[in-house]
C-alpha cells in the first residue's frame, strides 16, 4: 500500500500528529514550532493549496490552533480524523 492510497487529510493529520509527538510524555496537546505549508506537502506528497485547505479545514473544527509566532497547537482530538473517516 503506498502512501496515496491514504486520504490526503489522514496522511496531514497524521504528520501533525508525529510532528506534535502526541502521546509521548502524556501530554493531550503540543505546540509545533513554525514549519511551512510546503514543508508539510512535501512531506506528506501533496500540494501547499490541499493542505491549505485542511489546515483551516482543521483549524475551523477545532482540531489545532495558531499561536504567536506561527506555533501550531495540536488538540489530542485531531486523532479522530486518523482513525474514523
Amino acid at each position: 500500500m503506498t502512501s496515496f492510497s491514504i486520504p490526503v487529510k489522514k496522511r496531514l493529520a497524521r504528520m501533525l500528529l508525529l510532528l506534535a509527538h502526541f502521546g509521548k510524555d502524556g501530554k493531550a496537546e503540543v505546540v509545533i514550532p513554525k514549519i511551512s505549508q510546503e514543508t508539510l506537502a512535501e512531506m506528506i506528497g501533496t500540494t501547499r493549496s490541499r493542505v491549505s485547505f485542511f489546515m483551516n479545514r482543521f483549524r475551523k473544527l477545532g482540531f489545532i490552533d495558531y499561536h504567536a509566532g506561527d506555533a501550531l497547537q495540536v488538540h489530542s482530538s485531531l486523532l479522530n480524523v486518523v482513525l474514523h473517516d
